[in-house]
């Protein structure tokens, strides 16, 4: 199971666009909110979560996407909940994905140094150690990081890739959406 986890202030595109691309390949995926099932989004978009935070059962983790915004990823990194997600994620080699501002929590928890990343411009000295690309997402090990909103469906589609474990299947998924390659 895929889970996206959601904070006020998230924001949209970069939650839901990985959460339909997933959906429409087929992957188990749910929305999680970290305090209130009905969760606004950085721009006044309410989206009721599928479950709540404390209800996952972390074996059931395949991995977890965090979405940017403000002030949600604030948000998120502020979490306890959230924190032990992550920590379990990167013990147990689980997927991790955050896109635009939400690399900050995983640079700031030390998890990206020496490895290929991406975020939000103007994030990056969050990004501690990390080998800064200019690609709009960036794949390291089992982490995948992306720029922002007009990356989300490359983001989706890594994520896809990552977890079907064949390179091109979610480029397949955007083709089908007739989005532009």
């Amino acid at each position: 199971m895929i889970y996206v986890i959601l904070a006020d202030g998230f924001e949209e595109l970069e939650a839901l666009t990985p959460v339909d691309m997933l959906r429409r390949y087929g992957t188990e995926v749910k929305t999680v909110a970290i305090d209130n099932i009905d969760v606004c989004g950085a721009h006044s978009i309410t989206v009721k979560a599928d479950m709540n935070i404390k209800d996952i059962d972390k074996t059931s983790i395949d991995g977890i996407v965090l979405p940017g915004g403000m002030p949600g990823t604030l948000n998120l990194q502020k979490d306890e909940n959230v924190n032990e997600l992550i920590d379990y994620c990167n013990e147990n080699k689980k997927l991790i994905a955050a896109i635009c501002a939400a690399p900050m929590i995983l640079g700031e928890k030390g998890l990206l140094s020496g490895k290929s990343a991406v975020c939000f411009p103007g994030f990056e000295e969050n990004l501690k150690g990390a080998d800064i690309g200019n690609s709009p997402t960036a794949v390291c090990e089992n982490y995948i990081t992306s720029k922002g909103a007009g990356t989300a469906y490359e983001f989706g589609a890594e994520i896809i890739d990552y977890i079907s474990g064949i390179k091109g299947e979610g480029k397949k998924i955007m083709v089908q959406m007739q989005c532009k390659i």
